[in-house]
């Protein structure tokens, strides 16, 4: 019986270990990403998201859904064609063990976008960003919930719209297209600009 319960957790275990990403190996695969992405990681566009610190998960979920047409952006859908699937890993892994920048919050925004990134807005019944993204907007990397803390502020406002529009459809569970339905134009800008010096 302990063989076959060996067996089986060992089994079990091999995909796991196959899905672990080298870091070191998606460092050199990574290199075309990074014109847009920074070689650290940290985008020097606001067009363009940095993904230092970013989870591994969410990383490979996306490229995944460039390479698949799940999400569209043409610029990604034309860099990640010729990327096999067996790189995502890596490249995932080298992205996650880089280090975020961190920059100040614009004052203007601090008190609003914190209200609704930790409160939400019962009123306007929009969620409070911190059930999934956690208290310093870290993520939740076994959930595949990207850690949105230190992020551009013009790459999150169109993302948020993105889903609130219905152009961005990749969430799981419709779930960010249902947190952002009623969010306004303004509280978007708040949130997205407080998440900047979210650390």
């Amino acid at each position: 019986m302990n063989k076959i319960a060996l067996t089986l957790v060992c089994f079990l275990m091999v995909p796991a270990l196959q899905a672990a990403g080298d870091a070191n190996a998606g460092k050199q695969k990574a290199a075309s990403c990074f014109a847009c992405h920074g070689a650290d990681g940290n985008s020097p566009s606001g067009q363009y998201p940095s993904l230092a610190g970013q989870n591994e998960k969410y990383l490979v979920k996306q490229m995944k859904d460039f390479k698949l047409g799940v999400r569209t952006n043409p610029i990604m859908q034309g860099m990640i064609a010729p990327v096999s699937e067996d790189d995502f890993a890596d490249i995932a892994a080298y992205f996650a063990s880089q280090t975020m920048k961190k920059a100040p919050v614009e004052e203007k925004f601090l008190k609003a976008g914190e209200a609704i990134y930790r409160g939400g807005d019962a009123e306007r019944k929009v969620p409070a960003c911190i059930a999934c993204h956690g208290p310093r907007g870290e993520g939740l990397a076994s959930a595949g919930y990207p850690a949105i803390a230190g992020q551009h502020p013009e790459y999150t406002i169109a993302q948020l719209k993105a889903f609130r529009d219905g152009a961005r459809t990749n969430d799981p569970n419709g779930m960010m297209r249902g947190a952002t339905h009623l969010m306004s134009d303004k509280q978007m800008e708040a949130v997205a600009h407080y998440l900047v010096g979210l650390h």
